[in-house]
């Protein structure tokens, strides 16, 4: 007798079909329940991070819009594998699922960052996420991840976070020669840049970092945002908080599926994972805005942290140091054709927005005089 692999979905919809068979032999109602299809998520994220506040808005959504066919048991970086190795677990099937970053799987290929903290051409993560989706980037993902790479993932992308902090220091930096030599943590190819302009970088997961501080493994770093910082501890370590940066300005949130699980659900199901991506999109923007700003304001009032504006000098060194590697990444041919595409897209698109836009800090200072100089 010839052995078949039963699928999770197949299974489901046997399931389904015997259950109706004796739904109406016994004259039970026309509705029947299905067993809740789980997922394994794991994120990248500690507990108390809240990272895992927008992971919970996605999942909330994929529950509620399911009807409650997908479940996710959600679970914080270490759970099951550290917060790096999670490409490598859904890939193997260890867990289903992952909330990431894909410069968190920069050390598999370069090519991972460019589609989240790459060169900084002169798009947002708004721009970039819109490359994504109605640019080359789709394709271009899976052309990576599936082609070149040959993993067993699907993944989708959402949230266009704002420009990450250049970091946290002990004093507050205005020059390159304020940053030469500092032990600095970073991930991805902002390494690399920041390495061009004298630091010695340590590549560390978020739950690391203020421990590394505290024993003098580095002198300054950055993760990504005023709450998340604040949750670490860093104003316990440094009291003074550099906005702005190219290093990593147009990131975006990976969630990743293990290929087998997601073509295992009904295409209802598969529709409602890849959409409610967009869905959380809006609600971590708009919990992220709330939460980034309010909590901005209590590490400067109730911590004492000092907020800096980084230099104009230090920002333009930055796209120095990009112009030094990117031929670097170019030599190699597909990291050369997401480039082209990014480059191509953000000439025409950011053309659009920055002829359009108003000059909202013009408009800021009207109705709140003096404040931005104080912050600067």
């Amino acid at each position: 007798m010839e052995m078949k692999t039963l699928s999770r979905r197949k299974f489901l919809g046997a399931t389904t079909l015997v259950g109706a068979s004796a739904a109406g032999a016994l004259a039970a109602p026309a509705v029947l329940a299905q067993t809740p299809f789980t997922i394994k998520m794991q994120t990248s994220w500690p507990a108390s991070d809240i990272w895992m506040d927008f992971a919970k808005q996605y999942t909330d959504r994929v529950e509620r819009m399911s009807a409650g066919r997908i479940r996710f048991e959600l679970l914080p970086a270490g759970s099951v594998v550290g917060a790096f190795q999670v490409l490598d677990a859904v890939n193997d099937g260890v867990i289903d699922a992952t909330h990431t970053v894909p410069v968190y799987w920069y050390g598999k290929h370069k090519a991972a960052s460019l589609f989240g903290t790459g060169p900084v051409f002169g798009g947002s993560a708004t721009t970039m996420l819109a490359w994504f989706h109605q640019g080359d980037g789709k394709d271009l993902y899976k052309e990576l991840t599936q082609d070149i790479m040959g993993l067993n993932v699907v993944g989708f992308y959402g949230f266009p976070m704002p420009a990450q902090p250049f970091g946290w220091f002990k004093q507050p930096v205005a020059t390159v020669a304020d940053i030469n030599g500092f032990k600095y943590r970073t991930v991805g190819l902002a390494a690399d840049l920041l390495q061009t302009m004298g630091m010695s970088v340590a590549q560390l997961p978020g739950g690391e970092i203020v421990p590394a501080m505290e024993r003098g493994v580095i002198d300054a770093f950055e993760f990504n945002n005023p709450s998340s910082d604040l949750r670490f501890g860093s104003q316990d370590v440094a009291k003074h908080y550099m906005l702005s940066s190219y290093h990593q300005a147009s990131e975006s949130f990976e969630f990743m599926f293990n290929r087998d699980v997601f073509e295992d659900l009904d295409d209802d199901l598969q529709a409602i994972i890849e959409y409610a991506v967009e869905a959380a999109s809006t609600s971590n923007t708009a919990l992220a805005l709330d939460n980034y700003s309010a909590d901005l304001v209590r590490l400067q009032e109730e911590h004492g942290v000092t907020v800096h504006r980084t230099s104009k000098e230090i920002l333009a060194a930055q796209l120095e140091a990009w112009d030094t590697i990117i031929p670097t990444l170019e030599a190699d041919a597909f990291m050369k054709k997401v480039l082209d595409s990014q480059r191509e897209w953000v000439e025409r698109v950011t053309y659009y927005e920055l002829m359009g836009s108003a000059d909202l800090a013009l408009a800021y200072e009207h109705y709140f005089p003096g404040k931005l100089k104080m912050e600067s």
